[in-house]
């Protein structure tokens, strides 16, 4: 279980950090706590707070190749704060929910359109070549494809509780043009760290899982 203390110190730092206006009367950790609320929602299996703090975990490893890594550590709190599996809108909604928010929190307008472009992102985790804060935050969100066998074992049974309402045999379909897809992409990861770290171990997961979908 992650630790949510620490996760609540850890959106206080990055809130702290991107925020310019000190006179906000709300307290910040009331925000940091209803989304706790939201990433610990029942329908989640994989898209927990796990998820959210191995992505910040990463976040920490790539910040140097960011532009703003303040920016995208709020993103990453946000980018599967609206998640409902049987939902296509999810990214949407919870750009949606950003941009409420931060305002709310006192950070300015220009980071809180960055973090909800950020997001948005995570739609096709394709950011351009000169999008450094969409690199970072689309590695660290797909850095679990590189796990080691055992962990990857355990997101793709955790993916398919989350869509334990589609029938195995739409799944199975499903799930292989996810990772057709994946595989057919020029690169996976985009940062230096990613491409030399990550790279190869995803795509050998990938493949392997793909295989294993095959009928």
């Amino acid at each position: 279980m992650a630790d949510l203390d620490d996760l609540r110190s850890r959106w206080l730092r990055a809130l702290l950090a991107a925020r310019t206006d000190d006179s906000c009367a709300i307290n910040p950790y009331r925000y940091a706590d209803a989304l706790l609320r939201r990433w610990q929602e029942p329908q989640r299996r994989y898209h927990t707070v796990e998820h959210l703090a191995a992505v910040l975990d990463r976040i920490d490893v790539l910040e140097e190749y960011a532009a703003d890594p303040n920016a995208v550590r709020l993103a990453a709190w946000f980018h599967d704060a609206v998640y409902l599996p049987e939902r296509s809108e999810n990214e949407e909604r919870s750009a949606r929910l950003a941009e409420r928010a931060l305002p709310e929190a006192g950070v300015p307008s220009a980071t809180t359109a960055e973090v909800a472009r950020l997001v948005r992102l995570t739609v096709t985790h394709d950011p351009a070549d000169d999008d450094r804060d969409g690199q970072v935050l689309c590695d660290a969100d797909l850095a679990i494809l590189a796990a080691p066998p055992s962990a990857y074992a355990a997101y793709t049974a955790a993916v398919r509780e989350e869509y334990h309402f589609v029938p195995n045999e739409a799944f199975r379909e499903g799930r292989s043009a996810v990772l057709r897809h994946l595989l057919d992409l020029p690169r996976l990861f985009r940062t230096p760290y990613g491409a030399e770290h990550w790279e190869s171990t995803a795509r050998y997961n990938l493949a392997a899982e793909l295989e294993m979908l095959s009928p």
